[in-house]
């Protein structure tokens, strides 16, 4: 009663499985997807799993009722694991007790007799191997003058980088320090606004003022101001050992670009307890130039003008 009752499970099961991954396979565009369709994936395991479970347990049974046959008939079974002894004594060459007495040595010091066995093959065979290795290194190291293994991990890591290099030339997503630009989105500013209030207004308050990380309201930066100066700061921490720490693990680098032109966005708003300046006072290199160009631009003018 048993038994039919877990063939007529099993039988149910397979139709059943069997079905419902038919019709997967002909709704789902990517059955065999498995980001898209994992469920697809676990049927699929589930049902080959118990197949094969079922195969080995009919097996084991059909074993198990041939040993119980030839136990009734006198047939002794095999001694198990034969082969295992077979391998170890050619690789080990190991003589049984019965034999010790065909390599005793004649060496008796205080009733201890020294036995005369061979190395074992698998010693022997590995001894070679380390000869080979050594004439193969030292041609190779000392002859051929081959790279040493400092000399291996820096090219490794040189060519590393270049490859960095080159994905980041050419991925357009990707935002670091070098190419980060000022967001003035207002969507983009309400996002890096709710990362402020979240992770930095514990330490430079809410409005920016400062507390225990300094006012980011005024002209003077610690670690330099604008925009790539701010990423930067945010992405890597500030000082070592008394800087806040680095939010590269914590965010995304989407999220630094905009929560670091939020903080830019704080300039010049008038906090109620504002800290004092820490720092240099801040005077963007790109804003001079122009400036300066034009102020070239009026003195010649002024010139031609007084000729």
């Amino acid at each position: 009663m048993k038994r039919s009752f877990q063939s007529t499970v099993y039988v149910i099961f397979v139709i059943v499985t069997f079905v419902a991954l038919a019709k997967a396979f002909m709704v789902y565009e990517n059955p065999f997807n498995i980001y898209e369709n994992p469920l697809v994936w676990l049927a699929l395991i589930g049902f080959v799993l118990v197949v094969v479970l079922k195969e080995v347990v009919n097996v084991y049974a059909l074993k198990k009722a041939t040993d119980l046959q030839n136990e009734k008939d006198g047939i002794l079974p095999e001694a198990p694991n034969l082969w295992i002894k077979k391998l170890l004594v050619k690789w080990t060459r190991a003589k049984s007790v019965d034999q010790e007495e065909d390599i005793i040595l004649d060496h008796n010091y205080d009733g201890i007799r020294e036995l005369d066995n061979s190395l074992p093959p698998w010693w022997v065979y590995m001894f070679y191997a380390t000869i080979i290795f050594a004439v193969v290194y030292l041609v190779r190291f000392e002859v051929l003058d081959g790279d040493s293994q400092i000399v291996e991990y820096d090219k490794a890591v040189a060519e590393a980088k270049r490859e960095v290099n080159k994905y980041r030339a050419t991925a357009t997503d990707l935002i670091t320090a070098d190419n980060v630009t000022l967001l003035t989105d207002a969507k983009d500013l309400a996002r890096g606004k709710a990362i402020f209030n979240l992770n930095c207004a514990s330490c430079h308050l809410a409005d920016g003022g400062g507390q225990i990380g300094p006012n980011l309201t005024d002209e003077y930066w610690i670690l330099g101001g604008g925009i790539k100066n701010v990423f930067n700061t945010v992405h890597n921490g500030g000082r070592d050992g008394k800087g806040m720490i680095a939010w590269d693990k914590t965010l995304k680098a989407a999220d630094i670009a905009k929560v670091a032109s939020y903080v830019i966005s704080l300039q010049g708003t008038t906090p109620a307890n504002a800290k004092a300046p820490q720092g240099e006072k801040w005077v963007d290199p790109n804003a001079e130039a122009p400036k300066k160009a034009e102020e070239g631009a009026e003195e010649v003018k002024d010139t031609t003008k007084t000729e």
